[in-house]
This record gives structure tokens, sequence and C-alpha cells, in this order.
């Protein structure tokens, strides 16, 4: 057992290497979940242009259906999902890298049921790697897992009981190690008296074999509110990585991959939903929460020591106005802060202070990614934002793609991919670099 973890330390601590000091930069080629690299929304991509027109894009693909999910690659392929809003009906489809052809879609029955109005039936990004992808979806009756190899083969499905939510469910899963590892934080009886929901929600964070599905650890939690945050990977100086989530009933929390066993914990420090997802930089670990559609407060949490010795603390706390729903991105000693409504805020992340806080406009759904000194964001209304990442706020572009999108920016082997409501992008590498040229 002793090896065992050892081994699963030294393979994580071999990946964080080959990834950078905050498992960040995304190796070419590979964006293989929500915001890429450990969820870190950063690129070391140089050939995505600040500005473009419709004959820039290397291709457009059409899409089978609408989706809130972001996609990712792996290699030469990029796979995403889409919802049916009148059946429910998931889609999973895989298309070329190189042309935006599809290589296979699948297609998997559902059930309708009550969600918010902005919500969908595609809303988690898939996690991929070299043996395929791995996506989850929600119904009533069902958390569903599903494996399925790169030919679009189904590998394992395991049915995580039943789902309890007001909103419907949007958290994605992660592949790290030899693990498939998913939030499932589910809303608490308090929220749901008065619906005509008797269920009593179940929540957990589970962790599943990633070639047989089997589970390797289930760790239980309370119910409060449904919780729609991915984990990260934060890598402790000298000591295995930590599993870091956010939730209303337990705040933020660490978790030993190896062993399912909370590390250590900072409760009682939202008072509602957690959407926006937890990032981190050596010594600090950020996650925030948020009522109705705006964010409330944003907290820089200390990490504690396994051992109990230190305990977790808050190092400070960022009132509003903060982001409800994107993610937020640490690069470089600074914390960018992109807001629900568009207001855009740069913070020195070691203490929270202010350099600079303005308005790009719009309403966001999407998160931010950073490519080449620049942030890149997607507004509802599908315009591409495009802010200079620096102490000096900069609007360097506003790009129309022509159509509603929720979803956040993937970047891979130098190439921005966009999602919108019925089509994929592609744009930048090899073509954008020879224009640059000349």
């Amino acid at each position: 057992m002793h090896c065992g973890r050892a081994l699963f330390a030294a393979v994580g601590l071999a990946l964080f290497a080959r990834a950078g000091a905050s498992g960040a930069d995304a190796a070419e080629g590979e964006w293989s979940r929500f915001r890429g690299p450990n969820g870190a929304g950063i690129s070391a991509a140089t050939t995505v242009p600040v500005r473009w027109t419709q004959n820039d894009y290397n291709w457009r693909a059409a899409l089978p259906g609408p989706g809130h999910s972001s996609p990712v690659l792996w290699g030469d392929r990029i796979y995403l999902t889409c919802g049916d809003p009148g059946t429910a009906g998931r889609t999973v489809l895989c298309l070329g890298a190189a042309d935006g052809r599809v290589l296979w879609r699948r297609e998997y029955p559902s059930v309708t049921y009550e969600q918010h109005q902005d919500n969908g039936y595609a809303t988690a990004t898939p996690a991929a790697d070299a043996d395929g992808v791995v996506v989850t979806w929600t119904m009533p009756q069902e958390v569903v897992l599903l494996a399925l190899d790169a030919d679009g083969r189904d590998v394992w499905r395991r049915n995580l009981g039943p789902f309890v939510g007001m909103h419907g469910s949007g958290t994605s899963p992660i592949i790290y190690g030899d693990l498939v590892v998913l939030g499932n934080d589910q809303e608490g009886p308090q929220r749901m008296l008065g619906t005509k929901d008797p269920r009593v929600a179940r929540s957990f964070l589970v962790a599943v074999d990633r070639k047989t599905g089997q589970t390797r650890w289930q760790l239980e939690r309370r119910s409060a509110l449904a919780a729609y945050s991915t984990p990260c990977v934060y890598q402790p100086p000298g000591a295995p990585p930590e599993l870091i989530f956010s939730s209303t009933a337990h705040g933020v929390t660490s978790v030993d991959p190896a062993a399912g066993k909370v590390n250590w914990e900072v409760p009682d420090v939202f008072k509602d939903r957690c959407v926006g997802s937890p990032v981190w930089m050596p010594g600090l670990v950020f996650a925030g929460f948020g009522y109705g559609t705006r964010g409330t407060l944003y907290v820089a949490v200390r990490p504690g020591s396994r051992d109990g010795k230190t305990a977790a603390a808050v190092a400070y706390e960022i009132g509003k106005p903060v982001p409800l729903i994107p993610t937020p991105i640490v690069k470089d000693g600074r914390l960018f802060l992109w807001g629900d409504d568009g207001q855009v805020a740069c913070l020195k992340a070691a203490t929270g202070e202010v350099v600079w806080r303005e308005r790009v406009g719009g309403s966001f759904y999407g998160s931010p990614v950073w490519v080449d000194g620049r942030l890149y964001a997607i507004a509802r209304n599908g315009d591409v934002a495009v802010v200079a990442a620096a102490d000096k706020f900069e609007l360097l572009a506003r790009v129309p793609l022509g159509e509603p999108s929720y979803a956040t920016p993937a970047v891979a082997g130098g190439v921005m991919y966009l999602r919108t409501a019925t089509h994929l992008y592609s744009l930048g590498g090899r073509k954008a670099a020879a224009r640059a040229g000349g």
C-alpha cells in the first residue's frame, strides 16, 4: 500500500514538473479538461491573433446541438458534448483538429427535467487523455459517468445514484493519474422544501479507476447547495499533490487523491452557491461564491499541512465586485477576475491589492483563458473580448462570433477553438503565423 501511494505521488509530481510550477502551461496538442491543464486556463501558444475576421478561421464546423460545455483536445482529436433541448438526448462528438471533420458521433437517450433557464443538457466539459474521453451528465434518476475510447466505443458506464438540484448540474470530471475524479455536491433539503421533489440529496466526492470505472474511493459530504465548480490539483512544496474542491457546505477542501481522505478544510466561508472553479499559486488557493447572477466574495486560502500541525486559514478576502460563474486566472503574480457583468480586475495575487478594475461590457458565463499575455473571454452574445493581461488595462479587441455562447475557449497546438450555440471555430496556428509573417 505504501509503495502504491509513493508511486502515485511520484507520477503526480512528474505530471506537474512537465506542466510547470502550477501545473498550468498547456503541453502541445493537449487541452484535456475544463480550462486546460489543471483548469488554470493558461496556454503557451503564440500563434493566436489579437483580432480577426471571418476569413481568418482555419475551419468552421456545424454542431448537432447546443451545449455549454467547452471543447477538449488530445492530439489530433477534439471532444465535445451537445444536448437536445426537447428530448435531453446527449451527443458525444469527436472532430479532427486539422479540419473539423466528424470522426465519430454517439447518441444517448435521456429524460427532460426542470432546471435553470440558462442551463442545458450538455453543461459539463469532458476530460480527455490518450485512451479517449470521459463525460458526465445528470438526470433526476441518475448521475452518469461514462468513458469512451478514442474511436467512440463505450468502455464503461457508472450510475452514481440520483441527482437533486434546483438548477440542474454543471461540474466537470477530471482525469488525474489513473483516476477519474468527480465532485457531486447536491442540493440540501432546506433548499428543496416547498418543491415537488421529495428526494433527499446524497452528496459525495468520488474517484473511479480510469480503465475500469470501479470506485477507488468515495468521500461522503453534507448537502447545502449544488456546486458547479470543478476541482484542481494543488502542489505543496516537497509534498504529494492535493485535490482542491469548493462548495457551500464544506468551503475549500483538500483531499488526498491516493486515499480519498481530507487533508485540510476551511469551512463556513461560503454563504451561497459555488460556481467558478478554484485556482492556485504557490502558497495560496483562490475560490469564491455568489448569489443570483453575481459573485459575492472570493477568498485566498493559505493551505494547511497533512499532519494537522499547520491549519488552513483565509489569508485575505476580496469583496464585490467578483465573479460568480467565470473562473479566474492566476499568472505571473497577478490574479485576474473576470466578472459576469463584464467587469475585469487585476490584483496582486499575494495580497489582493487592486491594480486596476475596468468594465469591458457584456454578460459572461464562459471563463477567460490566458494566451501570449492576453485574456480571451466569450460573452453570452458571442462577442470575444481580448484584454491585455498587464498592469495597465487595455481592451485590445472585440470580435463578434455572430451567435450566443456560454462556453470557454480551448487552446492546443497553437490553435484556439471557440464554441457557439451551433458551431465550433478553429483560429490561429500556422495560418495566423503565416499571416503575421506577411
